[in-house]
């Protein structure tokens, strides 16, 4: 049997994404400290390590196979989670400062413990609601870039990563088979809060029938400051999916 080294650097090879020398070796330690930690708290479902290495680690970087982060110097990883995508993309890209920002302080423990294990010191752990950070002025169009991984529909995912992203940065979104579904509220949205959707970048993973996208979100113009409404809005009435039957206005 493989250890997670091994079978991360197999799983880097047959999919052909580009890797550094050491990126095998750190993939590891943080799958070896995922299944540690997932024993005494939640952070992920699956537990075979195959499909861990294909489904958290190698799915996180098919985005090396793109051209999205050719000029990506600074990026936020918004519910971060257990790091997908984001410290996953810190560990392989050391020359991207990224910002892992979650909602939960129990999961940026788990974070901690992986930059500090991994020597991965570019990164710096947020702990807020993506509404609450995206008014912040630290971190409110300051990125070239804003990752979300399995967070949430696309009009609800523009309103939390597109306040993030400066003027011609873009939110990249990880998506699965019900993005189809999801592109004419996402394009809504997405024109209110000042982005446009491009073309998606099909990623697919060697030997699984998995249909995974990542459709990136340019950003035009500066969002309005109205955006992102408090906490649980963004969720609970998503943008682009209705009329206000007082004034006809798209909301």
């Amino acid at each position: 049997m493989k250890n997670n080294t091994e079978l991360i650097r197999t799983r880097l090879e047959a999919n052909g994404i580009p890797f550094r020398q050491e990126t095998p070796e750190k993939l590891g330690i943080y799958m070896d400290l995922l299944e540690e930690w997932n024993q005494r708290m939640d952070l992920t479902a699956v537990t075979e390590p195959e499909e861990t290495a294909d489904k958290h680690f190698i799915d996180s970087l098919t985005v090396l196979k793109t051209p999205l982060l050719e000029h990506v110097s600074t990026m936020i990883d918004v519910g971060t989670g257990a790091g997908f995508p984001g410290l996953v993309i810190a560990i392989a890209c050391p020359e991207i400062a990224v910002t892992l920002m979650d909602s939960q302080q129990k999961r940026l423990d788990f974070l901690s413990a992986v930059c500090r294990a991994t020597g991965t010191d570019h990164t710096i752990l947020v702990h807020a609601r993506a509404e609450d950070g995206g008014r912040n002025r630290l971190y409110r169009e300051q990125f070239d870039a804003a990752t979300a991984r399995a967070v949430a529909p696309m009009n609800t995912l523009c309103e939390y990563l597109l306040p993030f992203v400066r003027v011609q940065g873009r939110a990249l979104c990880w998506k699965g088979p019900a993005l189809k579904n999801e592109l004419d509220d996402g394009r809504k949205a997405a024109h209110l809060l000042g982005g446009r959707l491009e073309m998606p970048y099909s990623c697919p993973v060697d030997g699984r029938d998995w249909e995974h996208r990542i459709l990136p979100v340019l950003k035009v113009q500066r969002t309005p400051s109205a955006y992102p409404r408090r906490a649980g809005m963004p969720k609970n009435s998503p943008l682009g999916q209705k009329l206000d039957a007082g004034s006809g206005r798209m909301i």
